[in-house]
């Protein structure tokens, strides 16, 4: 039996073994300006649209398929009535519709891409084609890119089933889902929606019994981790990247070479300095008992000497945004050990930051907001030093990095003690305290939120930290306030919140 395939494509990735295949299925081809073009330079019969329709393509080619005989062909069911009115109008039905959309993402990923540009690559008829195709999928076959041209070929051998069809629909609709909001978010709309696509299947969730899946944002061309390239090592699982996001978002907090290392979605040590290889080497030894399969990140490329530091531990992911040659072979001895590069990284505000509920997504913009010296106000009775006051900006910065509720310690560009995600605001004081140690004694101190009470600060004091950082705010600064002077300690509010949840 003699069947009709409409084909508008302007991706001719894998089209002449596709028609090719669709006419040893009996099947007449229907096409549009490019596409019969392409398919006529490849001695494929076929047959103009407009020679169907009776009416040209008009506007510049806006114009092409929207059309009753064509419509009409592709959403007529499988029933009496609709037959007679196709036989009354002279409509062929359309059993396959293969289109892809225009190549709207990659024109706004173009550098120095127009916005005129862009609207003319924004795709209505094809849009229109898949939908219609997709909602009679009980009859028709969509086909909406080239990766299902062979599985459709193969289907169509065997005697495509309704099940199949209901299975291209639903990818046909996902499609067009993200291609519209590829366009809203281009256009500035007030609620941006994300579009992703799915890139891959992941080592394993956050247990090995747990499925996972990395989905790549649509239109996001940036130096992102879902885009960081993979030098070696390992399949990456969901913890390694949920990890690696944590990790590389808190050495670029800072302009001079940093590195910040991560177990657990947090950070367990951190640190500034004149070279990434002293950076590293403060880092991992600001805490010597957590880094232990913990994540690596760094703003700076990963040289040999960085290599050489790193080598003897056992780390599950490094993340730079460049390795250098004599890196890479001292680290490619270490063949489990994952290696992403992630290139001109930096954080964006403009970053919507997702979390899932039962029943529905959150949705916020990324804290990228920094403490400067231009925040601080002094409070205390002492003010601080210039040391502490480039302690305390440190220190506050990574606070925001580590979960609610949350204390850092820094001395000398160091974390040298963090306590996060207590209930009490005090117990992160104490384990902070404890994991510093020694190094508590002269230490600054941040909290992502005020003191509710002054017994974090004791605590604090008792310890021998000599200046603090907190946002303020508390209905018992002046008690709070009152805890520094009493033990000589300057104090500081930065008027910023950094609650990580």
């Amino acid at each position: 039996m003699q069947k009709t395939a409409l084909i508008s494509v302007s991706d001719k990735t894998g089209l002449a073994e596709f028609a090719r295949g669709l006419v040893k299925l009996n099947f007449t081809i229907l096409s549009t300006g490019g596409t019969f073009d392409f398919l006529q330079k490849n001695k494929i019969a076929a047959r103009k649209v407009e020679d169907l329709t009776g009416s040209p393509e008009i506007l510049g080619g806006r114009v092409k398929t929207l059309h009753p005989k064509v419509f009409g062909g592709i959403l007529a069911k499988n029933e009496a009535k609709h037959s007679t009115e196709l036989q009354k109008h002279a409509i062929p039905k359309i059993d396959l519709v293969c289109v892809n959309l225009y190549p709207f993402q990659k024109t706004i990923e173009k550098k120095g891409a127009q916005e005129c540009e862009a609207i003319e690559q924004i795709d209505i008829g094809g849009v229109s084609l898949l939908r219609a195709a997709a909602k009679n999928f009980e009859r028709v076959v969509v086909v909406s890119h080239p990766k299902k041209y062979a599985d459709v070929l193969d289907e169509l051998q065997k005697g495509i089933s309704k099940e199949y069809r209901k299975k291209l629909a639903a990818l046909t609709f996902e499609e067009t889902h993200r291609y519209d909001a590829l366009i809203s978010n281009f256009l500035g709309s007030e609620n941006p929606v994300p579009a992703f696509e799915f890139q891959n299947k992941l080592r394993y969730g956050e247990n090995p019994h747990q499925e996972a899946f990395l989905y790549h944002e649509i239109g996001n061309s940036k130096a992102t981790l879902a885009n960081a390239k993979v030098l070696q090592g390992k399949e990456l699982s969901f913890n390694n990247l949920v990890d690696s996001d944590f990790a590389i978002r808190i050495p670029f907090e800072f302009s001079q070479p940093a590195v910040a290392i991560i177990k657990h979605a947090n950070p367990c040590g951190v640190a500034v300095s004149g070279k990434i290889e002293d950076a590293l080497g403060k880092a991992l030894n600001a805490d010597k008992k957590s880094p232990f399969g913990g994540i690596i990140a760094l703003n700076r490329s990963v040289n040999k000497a960085c290599a050489e530091t790193i080598k003897p531990f056992f780390m599950e992911v490094v993340i730079a945004p460049k390795f250098e040659k004599a890196a890479l072979k001292i680290l490619s001895q270490k063949k489990n050990l994952r290696l992403l590069e992630i290139g001109d990284f930096q954080n964006d505000s403009s970053e919507i930051d997702l979390k899932k509920i039962s029943g529905g997504v959150l949705s916020q913009r990324r804290d990228t907001r920094v403490v400067t010296e231009k925040d601080l106000k002094v409070v205390s009775k002492k003010p601080p030093t210039a040391q502490q006051i480039e302690d305390l900006i440190f220190a506050a910065n990574v606070c925001k990095h580590a979960k609610s509720n949350a204390i850092v310690l820094a001395k000398n560009g160091v974390a040298v003690g963090i306590g996060a995600g207590q209930t009490a605001r005090v117990d992160a004081v104490e384990i902070a305290v404890a994991k510093a140690g020694t190094r508590a004694s002269d230490s600054v101190l941040a909290s992502d939120a005020f003191f509710p009470f002054a017994d974090g600060v004791e605590a604090a004091t008792q310890a021998g930290i000599r200046a603090i950082i907190h946002p303020g705010g508390s209905i018992r600064d002046k008690e709070v306030i009152a805890a520094a002077d009493a033990a000589n300690v300057a104090m500081v509010f930065s008027g910023v919140r950094g609650f990580k949840h």
